[in-house]
């Protein structure tokens, strides 16, 4: 099969980008594919011996079947978890999509089947006074599949993201439904309201899971639709 690349973009911070992104590299693995998964930047890291390490990056790093080191994955990571453009503006250092970019596209040359970029919060996260971190996709032209965190409000939150991910000469080419509140009321007229606009597939749905991990997330997920 070509190489299929794609952007995960959350409807919001917690959406369940990270669960979602470990659970397709699992499918992915599950089907023999060759599969990646990028952080190029993350807000929120623990100091270990190693250097800074974020939870998230090591879960995605842990998730693929292409071995790649800890710098290759998340290859700008910042202590506070706090808005990338501020942590990076408290440790002296400046961040802009050029070079967030550059830094994905040397990780996505190694020969793998399926790769995915995790954005950070939702669409529009800053990285600087000019450019938001949607910049990457746009500057790596990835196809986006868009988790949305099932919650109250989610209808609003996920429709505008679409709108932006349009707005920016992209494509939303499936969704996920991540339930991340068990009891959001009306959950099958919220997901059949989200079904009747949105034009991608929907591609799964997690329920609420008490111990969330990719193995479990990955038996709710079919990327058939995007990979044919």
């Amino acid at each position: 099969m070509a190489k299929q690349n794609f952007f995960i973009a959350g409807t919001d911070t917690d959406a369940g980008k990270t669960l979602v992104s470990t659970g397709i590299l699992e499918w992915g693995n599950r089907q023999g594919l060759r599969t990646i998964g990028l952080k190029p930047v993350a807000a929120g890291c623990d100091e270990t011996a190693e250097g800074l390490r974020n939870s998230d990056a090591l879960l995605l790093q842990a998730s693929a079947s292409v071995e790649l080191s800890y710098d290759q994955v998340n290859p700008v990571a910042l202590l506070p978890p706090i808005a990338p453009h501020i942590a990076a503006a408290q440790a002296g250092r400046s961040l802009s999509a050029d070079r967030l970019a550059a830094l994905c596209r040397g990780s996505m040359m190694k020969p793998a089947d399926l790769l995915l970029v995790e954005g950070a919060g939702g669409w529009r996260v800053p990285l600087n006074e000019r450019e938001m971190l949607s910049g990457v996709p746009r500057l790596l032209n990835l196809p986006v599949i868009l988790v949305v965190g099932m919650k109250l409000g989610c209808l609003n939150h996920a429709l505008l993201t679409a709108e932006a991910i349009a707005r920016d000469g992209l494509r939303v080419a499936g969704w996920v439904a991540n339930r991340i509140d068990p009891d959001m009321s009306c959950y099958a007229e919220n997901l059949a309201t989200l079904e009747g606009f949105f034009r991608a597939p929907l591609l799964g749905e997690i329920p609420h899971l008490a111990e969330p991990t990719a193995a479990v997330a990955a038996d709710y997920l079919d990327l058939r639709p995007l990979l044919n």
